[in-house]
């Protein structure tokens, strides 16, 4: 059936600007736990292992919202259920900036993934509005932006943790959502449903779908633990071949399924979602050990002992080059092409992850590695989504975005429970502070691991430059 769309509605700057603003507020609100995590883990009693379970738990929610709402958006309206996702996030705010211990921080984080979700609604409402050139561009801005916001979660977390409680860290940026979201109902304009689908909700694909991202989370986050639990692993794994095995079999045969497996066939998606896994789990050994690294006391020779808001300031340089990182790589996509984009940034990313394991003695070290490694995994995340986004159908817009989304998160899941194994692994026996040789060997790990992506690049089109 040919998909018929009512012609554009004129998008502004004020509309834009709007949806930046989102990005910004919600990229806060994501970001403000990465640089407070040694501070939390003190504040609640929390082990190495529990570490890397907060700093994912949100994106658990995230790989499971996330394609439900890119193909809602695309059926219904991007606006519409980016309004209604919003409510959820802000909520999962409230209840992170509330909890009194580890559990209900966990179940406001698990609210809070919802916001996974906004950067595929938003790129359906810029799509619908703007011609194809222009569309990459605002992409790139928004992602861009996105990431900008986590420049002033990272910044702001740690002395507001400290200066007030790690209870305002979450309720500042909350309210910024809630200000950005009655911004955005009242300034951007509704995108029009696509009133070809009329097909039903694929409920038994839904509910497979979930299955089958909800387990391999949790099989994600009890790895690390493999030896105190192997039936309980064990189980999970056959739980998860079974519920993927039954999506695929019912999606199959669904007239409109939730998610069409044969889209993840096609050359741009499947490369996509590789090149994000990899990258993402390489970055995200990255983001985790880099704090941990800096709070290290400095009574060991490797250690810094920096404190949550020194760890901020620290990580800022990084933040900022995160930001850039997203209108640079849409515009490069679009004059170049995005297989160079990925090639440039993979190679940046290699390079920085083995010169981290090399060099780490000084700030300065970890300050410069670490913002490269940002530099290179927005130009590569943005490269991707902006690909996937423009060469999907107009109507799928969502769900194709989705997908790369999805497996970013489940990329960011391997490499933080990597990195948390790695160090209670390298944890001597009645010390808290892990050795200087599990940093190390993560760090090689990650290097290694993204620089299997150059395979990947080298089969991509290049692209057509704009």
């Amino acid at each position: 059936m040919t998909t018929t769309l009512a012609p554009p509605v004129g998008i502004g700057k004020a509309a834009i600007g709007a949806l930046g603003l989102l990005a910004v507020a919600t990229g806060a609100l994501e970001s403000v736990v990465t640089p407070t995590l040694p501070l939390l883990q003190r504040e609640l009693d929390m082990s190495p292992a529990d570490g890397a379970l907060l700093s994912i738990v949100l994106l658990i929610t995230g790989a499971l919202v996330t394609p439900i709402a890119g193909r809602f958006g695309d059926r219904h309206g991007g606006k519409r259920v980016l309004i209604g996702l919003m409510a959820v996030v802000c909520t999962g705010g409230l209840v992170s900036a509330a909890a009194p211990n580890l559990p209900v921080l966990l179940a406001g984080q698990v609210l809070q993934g919802a916001m996974v979700g906004a950067l595929p609604l938003s790129f359906i409402v810029v799509r619908k509005h703007l011609p194809e050139g222009d569309s990459k561009v605002a992409i790139g801005v928004v992602s861009g932006l996105f990431v900008g916001g986590g420049m002033a979660g990272t910044l702001m977390a740690g002395p507001v943790a400290e200066e007030l409680s790690r209870h305002w860290m979450f309720a500042l940026p909350t309210i910024a959502v809630v200000v950005a979201t009655v911004l955005v109902n009242w300034l951007v304009p509704h995108d029009p449903p696509d009133r070809s689908d009329n097909a039903g909700v694929d409920w038994p694909g839904l509910v497979l779908l979930s299955g089958t991202l909800i387990t391999l989370m949790l099989v994600l986050s009890l790895a690390a633990r493999v030896a105190a639990r192997p039936l309980v692993l064990g189980a999970l794994v056959v739980l998860l071949a079974a519920f993927a095995a039954g999506w695929v079999a019912v999606a199959r045969r669904a007239a409109a399924p939730m998610i069409d497996p044969r889209m993840l066939a096609r050359p741009s998606v499947w490369r996509s979602c590789v090149l994000t896994f990899l990258i993402s789990a390489g970055t995200s050994v990255a983001a985790f050990l880099v704090p941990q690294l800096f709070a290290v006391t400095a009574a060991v020779d490797y250690g810094f002992g920096a404190t949550a808001t020194e760890i901020g300031f620290f990580l800022l340089p990084g933040a900022v080059a995160a930001a850039l990182a997203g209108p640079i790589g849409g515009i490069g996509v679009r004059r170049l092409g995005s297989r160079a984009v990925v090639s440039v940034g993979v190679v940046i990313l290699v390079v920085a992850l083995i010169a981290v394991a090399a060099a780490h003695s000084e700030v300065w070290h970890l300050v410069l590695g670490k913002a490269l490694i940002a530099l290179a995994n927005g130009l590569c995340l943005t490269a991707m989504m902006t690909g996937v986004a423009t060469s999907a159908a107009p109507n799928q817009t969502g769900i194709a975005s989705s997908l790369v989304l999805v497996t970013r998160v489940v990329g960011y899941a391997v490499g933080a429970q990597l990195s948390g194994a790695l160090l209670a692994a390298g944890t001597p026996s009645g010390s808290d502070v892990p050795a200087e040789s599990a940093f190390v060997t993560g760090f090689v790990i990650a290097g290694a691991v993204t620089a299997l992506s150059l395979f990947v690049t080298r089969t991509m089109s290049k692209g057509v430059a704009e």
